[in-house]
């Protein structure tokens, strides 16, 4: 048998209202799925934005270095 076929013989036996819990935390643990896809889809490619703020964050501490913020490529 398979983990399906095991786990749908369970649920045949629980009170409809333990089965209806069941199924959304089914649909919860499918969504948790799909965010950590998407987490690891976000996080690809975004060093280099994180590197450009890591570069300007000393701009809240008073360590601000007005050249280097001017000195992008967006703003030449």
């Amino acid at each position: 048998m398979t983990v399906a076929e095991l786990a749908y013989e369970q649920i045949k036996t629980l009170p409809e209202a333990q089965a209806r819990e069941l199924l959304d935390f089914i649909g919860y643990l499918k969504h948790k799925g799909v965010l950590a896809q998407q987490d690891s889809a976000l996080s690809d490619g975004t060093d280099d934005e994180w590197d450009e703020f890591e570069k300007l964050a000393g701009a809240w501490s008073g360590q601000f270095d007005r050249e280097a913020c001017y000195d992008r490529p967006i703003l030449r």
